[in-house]
């Protein structure tokens, strides 16, 4: 019996925030993968390894976490107000599916260095020294970011002293901004309400702000819950039955802001919404053993990620909770402890992050004009990855 050899094609392998993907220009691509299909779908899972029973990704460039699973396509943008174009892929670890409907914002560090590096940035726009302003276009939710990513002697620079709790060393640091992060049409609160009660048969009724910034996101309290916010991964991730519970409320939750028209559809839309909990400052160790104290942040914030604790904070989820934070009378801006505010340091599970989101209410409508953090990323391992010929 005779079998396809392999075919390689060019890749980078990058770390961007606290996540790390497998980045492809889209022309380099296999021609059948250049269009959104199931040719691209097949190609991409067989490079990350998935579906994988074993949940190892033992046998594929993924890392067996929503972290690390994910895709990244680039392209040089058609837009004249845009650098490059940013498609990502979340992947899934023991199914067959990629999920397309939101962006990763840890990644998203990654993306500038990645065009600079690759041809993608019209060389008159890259400085000698300084900051190189790259205009990304995120296709999977139609916005704009702005990325500046540190140069010297015309080179992307990636080393530097810039912490960032969940990454191991220190890099260069890359300062982000989100434009108008809510939904296509500013629907920032897709109920229209601040805060909902929240009801999930079965498992209760909750008050919960459900925010579509960054990222649909549905945040709950973790008192509610039975939960203090000090959580780390293994008190969630261990627990079958929270989990349940988290992805059912999930659902109702993805139901109540219009992403599923019924609650069985949540199962084939693992990346969107995400769900967090909430609580006020209150001092934990960190999973490095880093001692967050109680006074040093506004408040706790856990959040899950395709059906998993995430082992510090989605940046799509940042922005969320910039957003909400911002706005009075939401469930993280009271457990920020109220009143306006245009900043927030909050702890997650591994240590500390700050964000920012400028809001304000225009005809009694919040509208969130960007929201910014701070990222850093770095290339892994460049050349080319292999799969099977007859894969996709």
């Amino acid at each position: 019996m005779s079998h396809a050899p392999q075919i390689r094609i060019p890749a980078t392998y990058m770390r961007g925030g606290t996540s790390k993907g497998v980045f492809f220009r889209l022309d380099e691509l296999p021609e059948a993968a250049q269009r959104p299909g199931a040719a691209r779908d097949n190609l991409l899972l067989r490079v990350i390894g998935s579906p994988d029973p074993y949940g190892k990704h033992t046998d594929g460039m993924g890392g067996a976490t929503s972290s690390t699973s994910k895709t990244v396509i680039l392209s040089k943008s058609e837009s004249p107000d845009h650098d490059v174009d940013y498609l990502f892929g979340q992947v899934a670890i023991d199914k067959p599916f990629i999920d397309w409907s939101g962006n990763c914002g840890n990644l998203t560090a990654a993306v500038g260095a990645f065009a600079i590096n690759n041809g993608l940035i019209d060389a008159a726009r890259i400085p000698a020294n300084g900051h190189c302003t790259v205009r990304i276009w995120q296709a999977n939710i139609e916005k704009t970011i702005i990325a500046h990513i540190p140069v010297t002697d015309g080179a992307v620079q990636e080393t530097g002293d810039f912490e960032l709790d969940g990454v191991t060393f220190p890099a260069a640091e890359i300062p982000i901004e989100f434009m108008d992060p809510a939904d296509g049409e500013g629907a920032i609160f897709p109920t229209g309400n601040i805060v909902d009660d929240l009801d999930v048969p079965g498992v209760g009724t909750f008050q919960a702000t459900m925010i579509n910034a960054g990222i649909p996101t549905i945040f709950v309290n973790a008192a509610d819950l039975g939960y203090t916010g000090t959580e780390l991964q293994g008190a969630i991730n261990e627990d079958t039955e929270a989990l349940e519970r988290f992805e059912t409320i999930r659902a109702h939750g993805g139901v109540r802001m219009g992403l599923f028209n019924e609650v069985a559809e949540a199962a084939s839309r693992q990346h969107t919404p995400k769900i967090a909990f909430v609580a006020p400052p209150k001092g934990y160790t960190a999973s490095s053993g880093k001692e967050v104290k109680a006074e040093d942040i506004d408040l706790l914030v856990r959040a899950l990620s395709m059906g998993k604790l995430h082992h510090a904070m989605m940046g799509t989820a940042a922005v969320a909770i910039a957003t909400a934070a911002a706005i009075p009378g939401t469930v993280v801006n009271r457990a920020a402890g109220g009143d306006e505010r245009n900043s927030v340091h909050f702890g997650h599970p591994s240590g500390t992050l700050r964000v920012g989101a400028e809001a304000r209410q225009v005809d009694g409508a919040w509208t969130v004009e960007k929201a910014i953090m701070s990222r850093s990323a770095r290339i892994l391992m460049e050349g080319w990855v292999r799969v099977p010929g007859d894969a996709f």
